[in-house]
């Protein structure tokens, strides 16, 4: 297999990868701890790349490689209904004794599930509800890291309209992996979207509202909520995000970037929201889509995050046709992004254990079987209105105000 990577960036990114799971323990990990890699066939040369460096630091590095395009059609359009929600054993004990995992993202094709029912793809994820919901659990309590990245592809390449070698060059740069020390660039990056997130927690924000020329969003942050910066959960990641009170959002949405989201490719998606449900919604390509997928369960219609990317620190300047990547753009005005369906429980600000069902549903956390981050890349002004009255711009011209 053709290493688009030389070795030497690849074992830099390796790097950069295992720094993020550390990162997101607080801690380093002890010898014969589990780390599971999970990626697509293409991926091969990260992945071996990765496997050597967790040997080399006496870790237990176990593989998983992902379904191919022509499996996951035969899954979801062969197979039976008892085939489509099998859930294999002994995968919930792996993964209930790994203490992290790393997926790698490098698709043989774009669109090719365009002709598949998004039903018996949700049909599938939901057999893995309560597996999922367990390895969140795990995460809020910091017993597990999750870090997800992407490896280039043809595949890639023409979807974001730049040649495979251009492609692979701006995501060296946006991992950083054209630096001396990538790991330590990130720690750098860490501390400031750490900064910049205090900042926002301090300030017991009520209410804020994000206007650009074709949004005008206006919500209520919710109790017992905290900023998060970057915290290894992808790579590149630069983004300050909250998932916010999700029955306060109200206003109008535009996402200019396309969105890669279940092998599909949604273009111009525009929300309308009212008292925290979309009650409008369409989409220059793939509408149908979008409205099918907003009918998948209750909290598919409401926000569970918020974010916004300082044009200052990322490395993101082009559409990488990659939603990890994307939701990063930094590009001359910045971006934000939101992200319909299920919140981010690391938000919370008080202890995890409390979290309970009915104690998120008070909070104004949302639950959903989806995640689907929409980013808009307009010039825009974010400003809050505080607790005393006062009202204060947090973000403008792309860049935060601290």
């Amino acid at each position: 297999m053709t290493k688009i990577f030389p070795y030497e960036d690849l074992r830099q990114y390796s790097k950069v990868l295992l720094w993020a799971l550390e990162k997101q323990l607080n801690a380093k990990f002890k010898n014969r701890d589990i780390i599971i890699i999970k990626y697509d066939n293409l991926a091969a040369p990260l992945a071996e790349t990765l496997f050597a460096l967790l040997i080399e630091k006496h870790l237990h590095p176990v593989l998983e490689t992902s379904l191919t395009p022509a499996m996951k059609a035969e899954l979801y359009i062969n197979s039976s209904y008892g085939q489509l929600t099998f859930f294999p054993p002994g995968k919930a004990e792996l993964y209930g004794k790994a203490q992290g995992v790393v997926r790698i993202h490098a698709p043989e094709e774009i669109g090719a599930m365009e002709e598949v029912d998004p039903l018996s793809i949700m049909a599938n994820k939901k057999s893995m509800n309560q597996f999922r919901q367990r390895i969140e659990k795990r995460k809020i309590h910091s017993s597990i890291a999750w870090t997800e990245c992407a490896y280039p592809t043809q595949a890639l390449a023409d979807s974001a309209g730049l040649s495979l070698e251009d492609y692979t060059t701006r995501l060296m740069r946006a991992c950083y992996l054209n630096m001396p020390y990538p790991d330590k660039e990130w720690q750098k990056i860490a501390d400031k979207t750490a900064e910049i997130a205090d900042w926002l927690t301090a300030m017991d924000i009520k209410t804020i509202r994000m206007k650009s020329e074709l949004c005008d969003l206006y919500f209520s942050p919710g109790p017992n909520r905290k900023w998060l910066g970057a915290t290894g959960d992808n790579i590149p990641g630069y983004e300050v995000y909250i998932s916010p009170d999700c029955r306060t959002v109200n206003g109008y949405y535009y996402a200019d970037l396309p969105s890669l989201y279940m092998d599909r490719m949604i273009y111009g998606v525009r929300l309308e929201f009212a008292d925290g449900i979309a009650v409008g919604a369409n989409a220059m390509g793939g509408e149908k889509f979008l409205l099918d997928h907003l009918r998948v369960d209750g909290g598919a219609r409401r926000v569970g995050e918020f974010s916004l990317t300082d044009a200052s620190i990322s490395r993101v300047d082009h559409f990488m046709a990659q939603t990890i990547i994307d939701e990063n753009f930094g590009g001359e005005s910045g971006s934000c992004h939101i992200a319909l369906g299920q919140s981010l429980l690391g938000t919370f600000s008080g202890p995890p254990e409390m979290l309970d069902k009915l104690f998120m549903e008070s909070l104004g956390f949302n639950t959903s079987e989806v995640h689907w981050d929409l980013v808009n890349t307009e010039e825009k002004k974010v400003v809050a209105t505080l607790a005393d009255g006062s009202v204060k711009t947090i973000y403008e011209n792309g860049k935060f105000t601290i």
